[in-house]
């Protein structure tokens, strides 16, 4: 079946539920595989044939629910996500309002309640958050051991085991940086078609997202990530590549030591895949 969105989990969980074997493809991939088809006309009918040839040709992973710890800190680290996101627009329309040349009291007073609120509501699941781990000693540790990594906090931390569902559908860190979608794409053919390298966005929205500030924290912090942001600066001169790259060392190191169950180490050389530059 194709992931859309969260409508496609019910009828998983209950498939899984009946001992059946299911995948779950992105989108992109059928639409993609689709077009090989030669389809002329787009319907339901059309669309789910695709889907059935799709899964008959190709080799595809069989999907299993995450467990229960991993789907609730999903949601709550989500939730805490968008209350953040509110927020912020809250403050910026507080900001407009203040500087407004008739600024409204009233309006600026409920403003300043529903931000009030969302503080309270962002504590309140921080405080669940809390409650969910320290329910695990085997989560309390593998925790401590990805906050050890530069620039990695909490909240990163628990962000990206929510995500990846403890790493538990994830092989290898090449499979980790592709759903991501910090992976590079690129178009060659001949010498008349060469397009520029570029991460795809194509993978998990909000384990990238959450990976940005990390890697600025990391290139401040540590010597080693600050000497490969400068190094790849000075190769092209484009600051942001090279924090991408940081956000793609930061997140293979948590796949390492997550398996290894070993804290970061900064003497010690980590083997962490190429990365083949990119814009972003």
């Amino acid at each position: 079946m194709e992931a859309t969105g969260v409508y496609h989990e019910s009828l998983a969980y209950y498939l899984c539920s009946t001992q059946k074997q299911i995948s779950i493809v992105l989108p992109n991939k059928i639409s993609n595989y689709a077009r090989t088809l030669d389809i002329k006309t787009i319907t339901d009918k059309s669309a789910s044939q695709a889907i059935a040839r799709f899964g008959l040709e190709r080799q595809l992973e069989i999907w299993q629910p995450p467990s229960k710890i991993f789907n609730d800190l999903r949601q709550l680290c989500r939730e805490r996500e968008q209350l953040v996101q509110e927020r912020t627009m809250l403050k910026n329309q507080l900001h407009a309002e203040r500087t407004s040349a008739t600024t409204s009291e009233k309006s600026v007073k409920r403003t300043n309640k529903r931000i009030a609120l969302i503080n309270a509501q962002e504590k309140e699941i921080q405080k669940e958050i809390t409650k969910l781990i320290n329910g695990d000693r085997v989560l309390v540790e593998k925790m401590k051991i990805i906050s050890s990594i530069p620039g990695i906090g909490n909240l990163t931390a628990v962000t990206i085991i929510a995500e990846t569902n403890g790493f538990e559908l994830i092989t290898n860190k090449k499979q980790l940086v592709s759903y991501a979608g910090l992976d590079v794409k690129e178009k060659t053919s001949g010498p008349s078609v060469k397009s520029k390298p570029r991460i795809s966005k194509r993978g998990n929205r909000n384990l990238r997202k959450v990976m940005h500030f990390p890697a600025l924290a990391a290139i401040r912090t540590d010597e080693r990530f600050r000497y490969i942001f400068l190094r790849l600066v000075s190769r092209h001169g484009i600051k942001m590549k090279a924090i991408v790259a940081i956000q793609r060392k930061l997140l293979e190191l948590t796949f390492i030591l997550w398996k290894n169950n070993s804290y970061y180490n900064p003497g010690h050389e980590y083997q962490i895949i190429p990365f083949q530059e990119a814009a972003v």
